[in-house]
């Protein structure tokens, strides 16, 4: 089985950071990917992209350790519009001759005071 477990999260005031972590457990072949999305109220959940031009260009920063089995996410200059629950995926394939598939933390919630 494999879990995955986020930490970092809280409330923050507007253009503070927050740096949250995630790791993977359990008994599995290969993690091919970790990352983040992250869904606010009433939005669809949404993949957190930091190298194209959007909203979080320049503030957010993903970074993996996959040997580690873990995922960063660095947020600066936080903004109201961040607030949002935070989740972790990895694409993990369990056993040799299985496919990869997409596994979910519980989500850690983010949430920016102006």
């Amino acid at each position: 089985q494999v879990q995955l477990v986020e930490s970092g999260g809280g409330l923050v005031q507007a253009e503070g950071s927050l740096r949250l972590s995630c790791v993977a457990s359990g008994s599995f072949f290969d993690l091919n990917d970790m990352g983040w999305y992250r869904e606010a109220p009433g939005k669809q959940r949404e993949l957190v992209v930091t190298n194209y031009a959007g909203s979080t260009k320049g503030r957010f920063t993903v970074s993996r350790e996959l040997a580690k089995k873990t995922v960063y996410l660095q947020m600066d200059n936080l903004k109201p519009e961040d607030s949002a629950v935070y989740y972790c995926y990895a694409d993990v394939k369990v056993s040799r001759s299985g496919s990869y598939s997409t596994y979910w933390g519980r989500g850690t919630r983010v949430t920016v005071s102006s």
